[in-house]
């Protein structure tokens, strides 16, 4: 199983990994390796094996892995000592508790992983264009200081997501963006065909985590244009096919 460690959260008391599709048991092209989303149409025991490897991974038991039902919101949800497996609707996640590994799924989507090691305090978030653009990055910063984090000491790294070569948006989601702040213009390049652009979502992100006061950095890897480690929902829909895996992305205190 691999995961990316990233020098900017390497403190001897936070442990994280970016996992890849590598070390799991689901199988068949739409969800072979180490697929973890439970609203996929794969094998619920794969699904479960899967994440119960990731927790092992951290030395945790499949309990304490916490993870939450997506929709793309900017909605967070704080999790301690009595996180009982529930999943409510929400993008990210929050605790200041050692031992409980906050994850998030993505297939395209930015996975943040945000780290204050001074405080004790750690967050997950999951970051669509919906997401970033509608403030989920600034609400799981603000719930952080909620917990006794402060923003200058906060690193957010910004894990596997679709590159700008590879997503291609229309008019209506060009004109959106440049309505709400004419300097977004920015994350677009003219594509191929005309009224269509390429969109820059992990420059987006970036942006958006430092201007809001946090350090900020991105591994710079493309889902979509690498099927071997990563699934992705746009080349699954460029496809036709009819579903798609999930990778996760997490985050732990470690216990002393």
């Amino acid at each position: 199983m691999l995961s990316k460690r990233l020098a900017a959260l390497a403190d001897a008391g936070v442990v994280h990994g970016y996992f890849t599709r590598e070390g799991g048991v689901s199988e068949g092209p739409l969800y072979r390796g180490l697929n973890v989303g439970l609203g996929s149409q794969d094998s619920r025991e794969a699904v479960h094996e899967n994440r119960r490897r990731v927790a092992a991974w951290f030395g945790a038991a499949p309990g304490r892995l916490a993870t939450v039902h997506q929709v793309h919101s900017p909605d967070v949800v704080t999790v301690d000592e009595t996180y009982d497996g529930a999943r409510p609707e929400a993008d990210a996640l929050v605790t200041r508790t050692p031992g409980l590994v906050l994850g998030v799924l993505t297939a395209d989507c930015g996975p943040i992983l945000f780290a204050d090691p001074e405080a004790g305090v750690i967050g997950a978030a999951h970051a669509g264009w919906k997401g970033a653009f509608g403030g989920v990055l600034e609400a799981t910063i603000d719930a952080m200081e909620r917990l006794g984090a402060d923003r200058t000491r906060i690193t957010a790294s910004l894990g596997p997501s679709i590159s700008r070569r590879n997503y291609e948006v229309g008019q209506e989601f060009y004109d959106r963006f440049l309505a709400h702040d004419p300097e977004y213009a920015l994350f677009f390049t003219p594509a191929a065909r005309d009224s269509h652009f390429m969109f820059d979502l992990p420059a987006l992100t970036v942006k958006r985590l430092t201007d809001a006061g946090v350090a900020a950095d991105n591994l710079d890897i493309c889902t979509y244009a690498d099927e071997e480690r990563f699934f992705s929902f746009r080349r699954t829909t460029h496809r036709a096919e009819p579903d798609y895996g999930r990778q996760i992305s997490a985050i732990m205190i470690r216990e002393r």
